[in-house]
């Protein structure tokens, strides 16, 4: 079997399956083999070999019967290691939560094994999807796949034919490496890759969209309530969202379709929505109304972002698209609200973590308490001052004074968008990192929170409103880098936002990366 498979769309992969071209068991075997391979950018914390091949191996039983099969029937697939999987550890990339095994799937998790879908690990991340680099893991960092030092080559993303480049397989001269976005890292480099076809991830202030924008894939937020968040270890309650990873549009349409809709153990949930996929080939842009909202060309927009995104607003305008500037006047807010809500859900969520119940515990022979003892061991330096910094926003004095302002500021972030929605607006177009990947030792000189509040400029207002975004690569940089780029659409209105995606991915043909 041709190793390209691997940069298939699942569709494709799923056709030859069908028709016995392909074996399941074979292109898992590809894909933990790929994984080997790609062991050095640590994008897994935990690889479920004998699951994945008892898994693949009753797809080859189902297909040789003429059974039935499920649109996912035999197709690899990550998870982020805060979902709940039972059998499989799940840790949140954190010392608290290393020996933990959940006793059941979530709800994301069993629709995609009730589709067939063969889950080949559990993917790193910040510890607890607490940053945007997916470098405070328990578990060590994640390295973006591009300039990594793995020979790899690139491939056309519309035919997969070879692409003769070779400045993207070199590494940094002084052996760094870049980081690979966070908190869902491990999901976009296990993608980007071809170690799995799709990977489901989280997404509470950009953790999506930022992994997928540095890795060069595609990273989908839904609209808040569209997908089960029953079995996602909680992070910040009402911004938390299921993420999607895949190589193209068309694939990471086709995972929505499959893990939408209303669940009885999440109350946020809707009813389900109509399906999106497969999405029109050749969708038409000239009744489509582009934002562009002047205030993300902010302070510290890398100019091969600016460039990009200047290119592609005049293209979509070029093909009859209206596109027009637009005012979002409190995204410079964003960032210090989500701070202050944030940590306020995280003092309340992680009170649960004591030791006592499962999770690491601690003996503690000196003056401290074990519950004391416990926490500090078990939590790393960022998580703990998130809940310091949530439980001193909560107290009686402060509630008013930080909660209940950081709460007012949030609706006028959500009416910001409802106005531009209102006013005749589609979608928006927006950067999704005011950077390209940063390099690792680069990235150790500033703090955590100063990061975040770089990184996630351009995509935690989407949260505070939950309405659905998607990052889409563009271009690569001489550096030979990824860079892409944001759309937002209204809420509910997934199909429409996912087919202009598709539409710049058709016209930016952005390549993709065989390790093959």
């Amino acid at each position: 079997m041709n190793a390209s498979i691997l940069c298939s769309s699942i569709r494709k992969v799923s056709k030859l399956l069908s028709n016995r071209s392909a074996a399941a068991s074979e292109v898992c075997k590809m894909c933990l083999g790929r994984i080997q391979e790609t062991k050095a950018l640590n994008a897994f914390i935990t690889i479920s070999t004998e699951l994945a091949r008892g898994r693949a191996a009753r797809a080859d039983e189902r297909i040789l019967e003429g059974l039935s099969l499920g649109v996912l029937e035999g197709i690899p697939l990550a998870i982020k290691d805060n979902w709940n999987t039972q059998d499989i550890h799940t840790t949140c990339a954190s010392k608290m939560l290393s020996p933990y095994v959940a006793p059941y799937d979530s709800t994301i998790v069993s629709k995609l094994y009730a589709l067939g879908a063969v889950v080949v690990g559990k993917t790193n991340l910040d510890e607890f999807a607490m940053g945007s680099a997916t470098v405070d893991s328990h578990f060590g960092p994640c390295r973006n796949p591009w300039r990594s030092g793995l020979k790899y080559k690139l491939r056309k993303r519309s035919d997969l034919s070879l692409i003769p480049d070779d400045i993207c397989t070199s590494q940094r001269k002084d052996g760094d490496f870049y980081v690979a976005g966070g908190s869902s890292g491990g999901s976009a480099v296990a993608v980007a890759t071809g170690s799995c076809f799709g990977a489901i991830s989280s997404d509470t202030g950009g953790s999506t969209r930022n992994p997928a924008a540095l890795c060069g894939v595609v990273g989908l937020k839904p609209t808040y309530g569209l997908v089960s968040r029953h079995g996602l270890i909680p992070l910040c309650n009402s911004m938390d969202v299921p993420g999607i990873i895949a190589r193209t549009v068309d694939d990471a349409a086709l995972l929505l379709d499959c893990v939408s809709g209303w669940d009885r153990l999440d109350s946020t949930t809707v009813s389900s929505q109509p399906p999106i996929s497969p999405l029109s080939a050749d969708f038409d842009v000239t009744n489509l109304n582009v934002g562009i909202p002047k205030e993300y060309e902010c302070s510290g927009l890398s100019p091969a972002i600016k460039a990009a995104w200047r290119e592609v607003a005049d293209l979509l305008a070029s093909s009859g698209a209206r596109v027009r500037e637009v005012s979002l006047p409190h995204t410079k807010y964003s960032i210090v609200c989500y701070s202050v809500l944030c940590c306020c859900d995280v003092a309340s969520n992680f009170a649960r973590y004591d030791g006592i119940a499962y999770g690491h515990r601690a003996h503690s022979s000196g003056p401290e308490h074990p519950y004391a003892v416990t926490r500090k061991e078990g939590f790393g330096e960022v998580v703990r001052e998130r809940i310091l910094a949530g439980n001193y926003f909560l107290l009686k004095r402060n509630y008013e004074k930080y909660f209940l302002r950081a709460a007012k500021v949030r609706r006028l972030i959500c009416e910001d968008f409802r106005s531009a929605f209102e006013g005749g607006i589609d979608v928006l177009l927006t950067p999704v990192t005011l950077r390209e990947p940063t390099p690792y030792r680069e990235w150790t000189l500033v703090d955590n929170r100063e990061h975040n509040a770089v990184d996630d400029f351009c995509t935690q207002p989407v949260n505070m409103a939950g309405l659905p975004a998607v990052s889409v690569p563009c271009h690569l940089t001489e550096e030979g880098l990824p860079v892409s780029l944001q759309l937002i659409g209204r809420a509910f209105h997934e199909k429409e936002m996912m087919s202009v995606a598709k539409w710049i991915e058709r016209h930016m043909d952005f390549p993709l990366l065989d390790f093959g």
